[in-house]
Order: C-alpha cells, then sequence, then structure tokens
C-alpha cells in the first residue's frame, strides 16, 4: 500500500519504477544548433578522448538531439587533434547511435538511448516471433496509462498540448490517408509522452510504438478503426488539458483496449496484408 504521505505524482513515478528499470547514459531532446568549446586532448588513442567529451555534452545536455556538431576541421582545433583522429571518433559516435552524418549536411546528434533500445527490443522480438510482440503490447498496455496520468500532472509547458491538437487534426484529415494518419499518431503518442518530462519514458514509448508500426497495421483497415482512434485520442487530449490524471489513464486504458480488439479483428481481414500500423 501507498503511504498516505506520498503525493500522487509519486504513486505514479513508483508505480512506472515497479516495471522499468533501463540503464542509460546520454538521453537527449529537442533541436538546435550551438557551438562547443572542448579541451585539447592528450592521448596515444586521441579519439577515445574525443569521444569521451562529446559524450559528457551529450549527458549533460549540451548537445541535445538534432543538434549539429562543428565541421572536422573546426573539431579538429578545438581538440588539438588530426582530422584523422576526428573522424575516427565520428565513426565510433556513429556505432553507438549517439549521431548520424549526412552528406553535403554534416552530423548531427540522434537520440541514441531509443535506438540502443529499439534495437534490443527488435533482438528479443525476433527471437521469440510466437510471443515477442503480444509482450510489447502487454508493456504498453502498462506504461501508457501511467504515462498519460503522469503527464496530467506534471505538464507544465503547452509545446506537447500543441504537438497533440496538431496531430488530432491531421487524424482528422487522414482518415483515408494511411501514412498520415500513422506519422501523426505516432506523433500524439510520444508527444504525451514527452508530457511526462522523463527521458526515459519517451525513449521506450518511441522504441515500443516504432517496432509495433508493422505488427498492427491492419487496424487502419478494419471498417471503423481510424474512427475509434480518434474518438478516443480526443477523449485522451480532453482529460490532459483538463489537468485530470484519472481520467487521463482510464481514457488510455480504454484506447488500448480499443486498439487490441480492433487488431483481434484485423486477423481476420485479408486485404490489409500490406498496410502499416496505427498505435
Amino acid at each position: 500500500m501507498w503511504s498516505d504521505n506520498s503525493t500522487t505524482e509519486q504513486k505514479h513515478v513508483k508505480y512506472l519504477c515497479r516495471f522499468v528499470q533501463v540503464w542509460y547514459k546520454g538521453q537527449t531532446t529537442g533541436p538546435g544548433g550551438r557551438f562547443f568549446v572542448y579541451k585539447a586532448v592528450q592521448s596515444s588513442r586521441l579519439y577515445e578522448r574525443i569521444i569521451e567529451q562529446i559524450e559528457e555534452s551529450i549527458l549533460k545536455g549540451s548537445l541535445k538531439t538534432g543538434d549539429q556538431l562543428p565541421a572536422e576541421r573546426e573539431l579538429a582545433q578545438q581538440f588539438g587533434v588530426s582530422r584523422t583522429a576526428v573522424r575516427e571518433a565520428v565513426k565510433a559516435l556513429r556505432e553507438k547511435g549517439l549521431v548520424e552524418a549526412y552528406s553535403g549536411r554534416g552530423t548531427f546528434v540522434t537520440n541514441g538511448t531509443s535506438q540502443a533500445i529499439r534495437h534490443s527490443l527488435d533482438l528479443m522480438t525476433r527471437i521469440n516471433q510466437q510471443d515477442g510482440l503480444a509482450h510489447l503490447v502487454e508493456v504498453r498496455e502498462i506504461l501508457e496509462p501511467e504515462i498519460a496520468a503522469m503527464a496530467a500532472i506534471r505538464m507544465d509547458r503547452q509545446q506537447p498540448l500543441a504537438n497533440m491538437r496538431e496531430a488530432v487534426a491531421v487524424m482528422d484529415r487522414a482518415l483515408k490517408d494511411l501514412d498520415a494518419y500513422i506519422e501523426a499518431d505516432l506523433g500524439f503518442h510520444l508527444a504525451l509522452a514527452e508530457a511526462a518530462q522523463n527521458p526515459i519514458i519517451l525513449s521506450l514509448i518511441d522504441s515500443i510504438v516504432g517496432l509495433l508500426r508493422e505488427q498492427r497495421a491492419r487496424i487502419f483497415y478494419v471498417e471503423g478503426g481510424p474512427e475509434r482512434g480518434q474518438f478516443h485520442h480526443k477523449r485522451i487530449l480532453q482529460a490532459l488539458e483538463q489537468r485530470d490524471p484519472e481520467r487521463s489513464r482510464d481514457a488510455m486504458r480504454a484506447h488500448l483496449q480499443q486498439v487490441r480488439e480492433d487488431s483481434r479483428v484485423s486477423t481476420s481481414t485479408p486485404d490489409a496484408t500490406s498496410a502499416k500500423s496505427i498505435s
């Protein structure tokens, strides 16, 4: 039983902690471009020292997802090393999933935590194909109602709500447009996770929803499926706008139950074999 002295928010956090133990390093959020000054490095393996400093910048939040690293020449000057050492460091950071290089554009910080979790979960589901995806659905049913309740309490800025409203508006216009609906639907759930103000939660939901994309593809083609999804999305949004944690939790539970039921119906829908998922 919870202590009578526990706040509602503490109860939500404790509840989630029962189910989630994730060791993470360097979670980052938000776009932006900045100039960073690094210390010169001295080591026989210079690129490792470069990696450590960039990882530290990501860990502290000085570098965020979407931030562009300085050009190779600039990094070499800041670290006091050769461009070869910089190239080796960037290559290693790419292999870790912390940055991504785009031809003609530069190198950008990515959400390495989400990628690492997604790759691990993907491997688990492929090893245990019969039950793996069903297990992911169960995890989602455990997490997302509590995340919705937490978001209703913690949300202290308007941007996540604005993103959810925009996603709902896009889905209203895209009831016959599979790709647009799916992207907006994903955006809705990620904005909700962002509102909970916990980077581990955001990475988990990003990973789980992404992996369920193809498995739950058929829902779009179940008669009335998108419309039912929208009904529940709007109920969730309304509860969040009213900062009501209990209603937010209940609305999310009802939505996930609708998803489960439509998924069951979709298994007997032969025309939906090439669909993408709705979540």
